[in-house]
């Protein structure tokens, strides 16, 4: 098969869309978690790949700037049915934390009191149990001998040792390298079957298009001197110098909206502090933003404008590689590659489950053993992701109301 061969897609845009809206409103904790969700929903239970080919995803997705797990979601829809699919992963994904977040720009404070605090509490117990789930079924998988076990642990130490961005690629690079050296295989022996219907030339294309935004947007902003070419520069700037996603994009942001005075301190922190409420990528947080910069459109167009900036470059160059993909992976190096960063990709999950998501959810005894509960619902008795969210935000509320 081709680079440039459709894959046997098999599902509709219509399945791939009720997917993903449904993870995209109980999808809580931030992208690494959302990496949790995607294996629960695609792997195990809808079985639209392996855990050999989610492997492959995430690895890729890391290398990649942009947000991540919406990379993986886009490539999901894509796999599954074709380029409608992939635009239905993502508007289903992405759509309920940006109308929250655009309806919190407008004065709707929802996200006030000891109810949300106690839900969000709970939520993000429940992120715990996903990310070990998460992290357990891929180890299975993906560090099978020594080696790529020894990568994983290599992997969970570099991203200890360096935080931020520089780690988490660091510690893919370093994987990928031991994995050339350490793990080759044959195309037979190790193919994952992934195969994208994009064209090479639209994958050219989707670079020349990316080269041309990071190149000429700052030129023209300049020169126009217009308030929304000013704001698609700085949210496109934002989307492309970002890699793993999440919180990483963070301070990018504050430095393109606070420091150039488009957004205050307290709006930025107010709007930071209701993106952990919502379900879904963390990018959506550009829309709040987008809805109060000033100068520019706002409202809802600042917010779609905010949006587009930010989520296109890594689609674009998501679009880029894919095509290409393929036909690298099949060689013997690339295969000692893949399975090196995807070993790698176990350790970086494995150090993100222990700091951000277990040290900002565990914080007593209590919510310990919520986790624990959560955690055997999903690998022992199978609970659907859904209901163990409903469970843990439920539980959350009680524990806020006793406790208060």
């Amino acid at each position: 098969m081709t680079a440039s061969a459709a894959p046997a897609t098999t599902g509709s845009v219509g399945e791939v869309f009720a997917a993903f809206l449904r993870l995209g409103l109980t999808s809580f904790g931030g992208p690494i978690a959302h990496l949790g969700y995607f294996r629960t929903e695609f792997v195990e239970r809808r079985r639209w790949l392996d855990d050999r080919g989610y492997g492959e995803l995430v690895a890729l997705s890391q290398f990649l700037p942009g947000p991540s797990s919406s990379q993986v979601g886009f490539t999901l829809g894509l796999l599954r049915a074709g380029p409608f699919g992939a635009l239905a992963a993502f508007t289903a994904f992405t759509l309920p934390s940006a109308v929250l977040l655009v309806l919190f720009a407008f004065g709707v404070s929802w996200f006030d009191g000891p109810i949300a605090s106690g839900a969000l509490t709970g939520l993000k117990v429940v992120a715990v149990a996903i990310v070990a789930q998460a992290v357990l079924g891929m180890a299975r998988t993906l560090t099978p001998d020594l080696r790529r076990a020894a990568i994983a642990v290599t992997a969970l130490v570099i991203v200890v040792a360096f935080t931020g961005p520089l780690g988490q690629v660091g510690a893919i690079l370093v994987g990928a390298i031991a994995g050339m050296l350490l793990c080759r295989a044959s195309a037979e022996s190790d193919d994952s079957g992934l195969a994208f219907p994009i064209p090479r030339w639209v994958g050219v294309v989707a670079l020349a298009v990316f080269a041309l935004l990071i190149a000429g947007l700052p030129v023209l902003a300049v020169l126009a001197r217009s308030p929304v070419v000013t704001l698609l520069d700085s949210f496109v700037r934002a989307g492309a110098l970002v890699f793993g996603g999440g919180h990483v994009v963070l301070p990018l942001l504050e430095a393109e909206v606070v420091s150039t005075g488009l957004v205050g301190s307290d709006e930025f922190l107010a709007g930071y502090s209701a993106a952990q409420a919502v379900p879904g990528p963390l990018f959506t947080f550009a829309g709040y933003l987008g809805a109060l910069a000033e100068p520019g459109p706002g409202g809802v167009a600042g917010a779609a404008l905010a949006l587009i900036g930010i989520f296109l470059p890594g689609f674009l160059i998501l679009i880029g590689v894919l095509p290409f993909w393929h036909t690298l992976r099949t060689r013997p190096v690339a295969q000692g590659f893949i399975r090196g960063a995807s070993a790698a990709v176990v350790g970086i999950l494995a150090a993100a489950l222990y700091d951000p998501v277990f040290t900002s959810a565990i914080v007593d005894p209590t919510t310990f053993a919520l986790a624990v509960a959560c955690f055997v619902l999903l690998v022992v008795a199978k609970a659907p992701p859904w209901s163990v969210v409903l469970l843990g935000a439920a539980a959350g509320i009680l524990l806020a109301v006793i406790g208060g």
